[in-house]
């Protein structure tokens, strides 16, 4: 759980802006929309299969676009 403690002087924007910063960092959205629905292991495994892909495709662009390749 991630928890903040207003500072002496501080605002509530920086405090919420410190919150936010602490959940993301903390990657506790991620987590609660992964957990929303069950998905099966044949499923995780095809979708992680799917970003592996698009990931190499990407960086394969990359590499051609800077002269690597």
């Amino acid at each position: 759980m991630a928890s903040v403690k207003l500072k002496p002087g501080e605002n509530q924007e920086s405090l919420l802006r410190r919150f936010r910063k602490k959940v993301t960092n903390a990657g506790i959205l991620s987590t609660v929309r992964r957990k929303r629905w069950h998905i099966s292991k044949s499923e995780l495994r095809r979708i992680e299969k799917k970003k592996a892909i698009r990931r190499a495709r990407r960086r394969h662009r990359k590499a051609v676009a800077r002269g690597n390749i």
